[in-house]
């Protein structure tokens, strides 16, 4: 009988040993399945995020290859009736390779990287107006490699554009302009516009039949003249740049100087000429926090007056620009006009100068080579190098792309003035 108990014992101790193996077996695949399914989880998650990335980096080189293709298009076809060649001029010094102890891939100018592949067999690629262009690969590698560089350099750095002249006024024109605003945004450099709208306001003035009245070259802004400025730049023109840039993909935020009192005023002391005003204060803070959001600020030329703050101002939208430039400690200040930037001999061309340095440019007004409107423009540009931005810089609005040539190429399109 013992040995019988005996027997049922040790039975019963296998089973149970038996139940407590599979028991411990089960409970082991769950768990290896539960882990591999948390790691898998995870394994996936950053794969999405992997190639989500690599799409975006994707569709930005591919933006940047389409809008240089049209860059390499316009420089080896000077064609167009309506802007004569830019003689090229003397190139400027590329900046050095990134940190990473690469070489500097921008000694070599987009010309002659051009002439160098024209054997090479072209292929067809959109431009950013969506037309074909006929431009090889090797072209639009070469571009980048040129670009590299300066968008190395400009990465996180503020650019103060202001906007005007025939690149306002052309539709075909301001797109461009814009699309090229919205591709510096995207590869990280800081823009902001600075904007006027006189052709606009003529126009409204026109139409709501008040008459366009001018002192020594200058415009006269009586009280009612200054409600149709006002209304026209801050609202009309400064809400169709911000349409057309949100359209392009970017983000603009349409402010006047008024908001938030970025600029702010006192009239002029040519009382003749009504409601204009001289810039005596920037508070960039809203700028600023614009810009670091990876926004497009887009500010009309209308200040506050520091007397009565109720009262708008009319002020000079290039000198609005270099006081905001100054004092975000802007990289750089563009002025897009109607002329190709400081030439010997306004009716050739050919004597452009590619750069100035502070004092060459005072030199030049004393010798009356530059005069008339230029003078306020380079008086502008100057005051701003005076106060911290590192170069300012005249360019031609009407030459297609004329802001990506001036930023991410050796020789630019326009005059740069240095300290």
């Amino acid at each position: 009988g013992r040995g019988a108990e005996g027997l049922r014992g040790r039975g019963a101790e296998r089973a149970q040993s038996t139940r407590i193996k599979h028991a411990r077996g089960v409970s082991s695949y769950f768990a290896r399945a539960y882990f591999a399914r948390v790691y898998f989880a995870r394994a996936y998650s950053l794969a999405s995020v992997f190639l989500f990335s690599l799409v975006s980096t994707r569709g930005k080189l591919a933006g940047m290859l389409n809008a240089h293709s049209h860059i390499a298009a316009a420089s080896t076809s000077r064609s167009s009736p309506s802007l004569p060649c830019l003689r090229p001029g003397p190139r400027r010094k590329a900046p050095a390779a990134h940190a990473n102890g690469g070489a500097s891939l921008g000694g070599t100018s987009s010309r002659r990287l051009c002439c160098r592949a024209a054997a090479s067999a072209p292929s067809s690629a959109l431009g950013v107006d969506g037309k074909r262009s006929e431009v090889s690969a090797f072209d639009r590698v070469s571009i980048l490699a040129e670009a590299l560089p300066y968008l190395q350099k400009f990465s996180d750095k503020t650019i103060v554009v202001k906007y005007g002249g025939a690149a306002m006024k052309d539709p075909l024109l301001k797109e461009k302009v814009l699309s090229d605003v919205v591709l510096l945004s995207c590869v990280g450099i800081r823009i902001v516009m600075i904007h006027g709208g006189g052709p606009e306001i003529n126009k409204w003035l026109e139409k709501v039949g008040l008459e366009s009245k001018f002192h020594n070259g200058l415009r006269v802004t009586d009280g009612d003249t200054m409600e149709v400025v006002e209304a026209v730049l801050a609202g009309k023109v400064n809400k169709s740049i911000v349409s057309l840039i949100n359209q392009a993909g970017g983000t603009a935020v349409g402010l006047c100087g008024k908001d938030a009192r970025i600029l702010s005023a006192r009239q002029t002391a040519e009382k003749e000429l009504g409601f204009v005003g001289d810039v005596t204060g920037v508070d960039p803070s809203l700028v600023r926090a614009i810009v670091e959001n990876g926004s497009i600020p887009v500010i009309a030329s209308v200040a506050s007056d520091t007397d009565n703050m109720a009262q708008s101002l009319n002020v000079n939208a290039d000198l609005a620009a270099g006081e905001i430039a100054a004092s975000l400690g802007a990289e750089k200040l563009i002025l897009m006009t109607d002329v190709p930037g400081v030439m010997r001999d306004k009716d050739d061309y050919g004597t452009l100068f590619k750069e100035l340095s502070i004092n060459e440019t005072r030199e030049l007004i004393r010798e009356d080579v530059i005069a008339g409107g230029m003078i306020p423009k380079v008086q502008c540009c100057v005051r701003s190098i005076a106060q911290g931005v590192k170069a300012a810089h005249i360019i031609d609005g009407r030459q297609p792309h004329s802001l990506l040539q001036e930023i991410l190429t050796d020789e630019g399109v326009g005059t740069m003035i240095t300290g």
